[in-house]
């Protein structure tokens, strides 16, 4: 069973305008172990990730929380930002708060970069056990690579660097999210072997699918167009149609 690690090592970076709804999501997150920094806008939380002088940040967060409806810029074009900053994309992920229900407004999220989303008005508990979920498997994942070979996965021209978090093909650089890439890391590391969703959801979310979410279709098909000549006829990623998907072992 993995364990996370005390769950104060675990810093968040928090981009939310309403201020009363941020102050009592800290003190939340706050009392169960988690330090939370709140910035009121966009800009100060894209600063707080990429400050002006250039320089990288003194210390990355291991999440950030982006409200979708923010004063000076759209949740959306933040979260593409982010999955566009060097160094951040695959390391941090990004759970979106949106202020609908409606599924479209998940897939767009998704889309665009968000690991995972949860609708506003939430239960502070919901909140707290979805970062914990998203933490236990980035430690999960981390564990495993670290037991498992240092060697990068190669297929191909496709490499993968579990240590990383790097995907490259033919020394190209490939960009996925953070979930992504653990979603490309789960299928790769077993490779040839047909995977329901489900198992594909259980094994990088650590959480049964919900019937109603079809998320994992919306991230392979992000995966595909990062990693494939032809993402309408995928070589590397192939979908078995009414069961999942497999990772092609044989890839050029």
């Amino acid at each position: 069973m993995t364990t996370l690690p005390p769950m104060s090592t675990h810093h968040l970076l928090m981009i939310e305008d309403d201020a009363r709804l941020a102050q009592m999501v800290s003190d939340y997150l706050g009392n169960n172990g988690l330090q939370v920094t709140h910035m009121g806008d966009a800009r100060s939380g894209l600063e707080r990730l990429q400050p002006a002088d250039g320089l990288p940040p003194a210390e990355l967060p291991d999440l950030v929380i982006l409200d979708l409806m923010l004063p000076d810029m759209d949740g959306l074009e933040v979260c593409r930002r982010i999955r566009a900053l060097p160094g951040v994309a695959a390391q941090v992920p990004v759970l979106m708060l949106t202020a609908k229900g409606d599924p479209m407004d998940r897939i767009i999220g998704l889309e665009i970069g968000a690991d995972d989303y949860l609708p506003k008005p939430f239960e502070p508990r919901e909140l707290l056990a979805r970062i914990r979920a998203i933490l236990r498997r980035r430690g999960g994942s981390e564990n495993a690579h670290s037991a498992a070979s240092a060697q990068a996965l190669r297929f191909g021209s496709l490499e993968i660097d579990r240590d990383a978090r790097t995907v490259t093909i033919a020394g190209q650089a490939c960009e996925l999210t953070s979930y992504q890439f653990d979603l490309l890391v789960t299928l790769a590391e077993r490779a040839g072997r047909v995977l329901t969703r489900d198992q594909i959801m259980e094994a990088v979310r650590g959480r049964e699918l919900e019937a109603f979410d079809r998320s994992i279709d919306v991230h392979m098909g992000r995966i595909r167009a990062a990693i494939e000549a032809d993402p309408k006829t995928p070589k590397r990623i192939l979908t078995v149609r009414g069961v999942g998907y497999v990772f092609a072992k044989q890839q050029d």
